[in-house]
């Protein structure tokens, strides 16, 4: 579903109500472009949860990659002890 911006300020409540019930997604829109979404808490703790997967998948792979540098070797270049 989309609203716009303007329309939300009217129908928040309706809005809140049919994400959390009928786990529909809303996309605020600003001049006919999407801007923003309301969605259901177990929607954004599935991102969260691709994030942090998306997150650990590409520490492991930079921990791979030759050239690599050491947390102390940071902490000199930064100026740190």
């Amino acid at each position: 579903m989309e609203m716009s911006v303007t329309t939300i300020r009217d129908k928040l409540a309706d809005a809140l109500d049919r994400v959390e019930s009928d786990g529909e997604r809303v996309v605020l829109t600003r001049k006919r472009k999407g801007v923003a979404a309301l969605v259901s808490m177990d929607d954004l703790a599935a991102l969260q949860r691709l994030e942090d997967e998306a997150d650990v998948k590409a520490a492991r792979k930079a921990r791979k990659e030759k050239g690599s540098v050491t947390l102390e070797e940071i902490k000199k270049r930064l100026g740190m002890k």
